[in-house]
């Protein structure tokens, strides 16, 4: 069983890209649409790596990845925001939140496979 990944995006399509990308390379994936889908994804699935929007209804990236490091069982669980966000200022926030790394779309697979591959071995 390869290391989960949950990828967390208001666009499908952009879901089913990074989704294939993923999976292609061995790693399992759960989807969401939203960040409080993405925590009703969590019950108890051991998630290795998120991979998240910033900008999302309901709940966007930033506020997602304060909650994720607030829990216990995600605390320690590494993310990447993949976003159409490239201000300096954005991203120092994401850093200060907790993100591991900030990749910009639109994304080059191998660059965001590359970033998944530092964080988590397949």
């Amino acid at each position: 069983m390869g290391k989960t990944v949950l990828i967390v995006d208001d666009s499908a399509s952009i879901r089913q890209v990074v989704s294939m990308t993923l999976n292609g390379a061995g790693y399992d994936t759960i989807q969401a649409c939203d960040g409080k889908d993405a925590l009703s994804k969590l019950n108890g699935n051991r998630i290795h790596l998120v991979i998240s929007d910033v900008n999302m209804p309901n709940m966007d990236g930033i506020t997602l990845l304060k909650e994720l490091k607030a829990r216990p069982d995600t605390r320690f669980t590494p993310v990447i925001m993949l976003t159409t966000e490239s201000e300096t200022a954005k991203k120092e926030e994401g850093r200060a939140a907790g993100a591991k790394a900030w990749v910009v779309k639109p994304f080059v697979p191998q660059q965001l496979l590359a970033a998944v591959g530092k964080l988590i071995m397949p």
